[in-house]
């Protein structure tokens, strides 16, 4: 049920349904724990979101190549010895602060990542290499809560009810250039959960490591009912968000597509160190 404090102030501010029917289905997320690698954490999460129109495109990449660019307190995870790196490009909605509505205007916009996959004291998890979004409140507010590598970005996010077309072109004077411009949408029937598999292993991560000022590791939790995927084809016409890596993508990538995601964030706790 949802608390009674975001039910009130949705309805004094006359939130979209949408809007609440997201901040409903993030609530209710952690009905399902069953599938997650270890318990969610005991206490409030901090941050809610919805993910739409998602595309993981995930591209096999040297080890050597990532150890350059991730910080060496975070082992690099390899999949049957391959190393892998991924382009997400999506729609973020209802995004809230717990017992908060999402505000009209504010809690949507087009986002696209850039991450790769280390483990830290047995716990998988996600390095985001860069994260652009087209809110420069989104980028300012992440920055500071999550001490992400948040960009402001120029973007847009169109679903004609089949595929999703994206562009994102980065425009943080504090960051170097990065784009992307492509169609993608789902090629096939959704995929089963298969323990084990590359698509589980590359998408069923339940935190993200970061740093703080003096370079300890700190993790966010995250928690979200298992991935609804299906096969996903796509025509990129532009994808330079890893210039910046020096990074080259090569060959066809790995296509990926899910419709939704409901998702809560905890915030960001130091790893112990050992």
């Amino acid at each position: 049920m949802l608390p009674r404090s975001l039910k009130g102030a949705a309805e004094k501010l006359s939130a979209p349904v949408g809007m609440v029917q997201d901040s409903l289905r993030q609530h209710q997320a952690l009905r399902y724990t069953a599938h997650r690698p270890w318990p969610p954490p005991d206490g409030p999460w901090l941050m809610g979101q919805t993910w739409v129109g998602l595309l993981f495109a995930h591209w096999r990449v040297p080890k050597q190549a990532l150890e350059r660019v991730v910080p060496a307190q975070l082992p690099i995870d390899t999949y049957e010895g391959s190393a892998w790196l991924a382009v997400t490009p999506f729609m973020v909605r209802g995004l809230r602060l717990r017992a908060t509505p999402p505000l009209p205007l504010l809690s949507s916009f087009p986002e696209i990542n850039v991450r790769t996959y280390v483990t830290v004291d047995g716990r998988p998890g996600i390095y985001f290499l860069s994260l652009d979004a087209g809110s420069r409140l989104g980028v300012h507010g992440a920055r500071l809560t999550y001490r992400l590598p948040y960009f402001h970005a120029r973007a847009s996010a169109r679903s004609d009810g089949q595929r999703m077309e994206f562009h994102s072109k980065r425009i943080s004077k504090d960051g170097p250039p990065a784009s992307f411009r492509g169609r993608y949408g789902p090629d096939g029937d959704p995929l089963p959960f298969v323990e084990g598999s590359l698509e589980r292993w590359l998408t069923e991560r339940y935190c993200l490591y970061t740093f703080d000022e003096r370079l300890r590791v700190q993790r966010g939790e995250i928690h979200h009912p298992p991935w609804q995927l299906q096969p996903a084809s796509a025509e990129i016409a532009t994808n330079t968000m890893t210039n910046p890596l020096d990074i080259s993508l090569e060959g066809e990538p790995l296509l990926h597509f899910s419709a939704r995601q409901d998702v809560v964030i905890w915030s960001i706790q130091p790893v112990a160190e050992r």
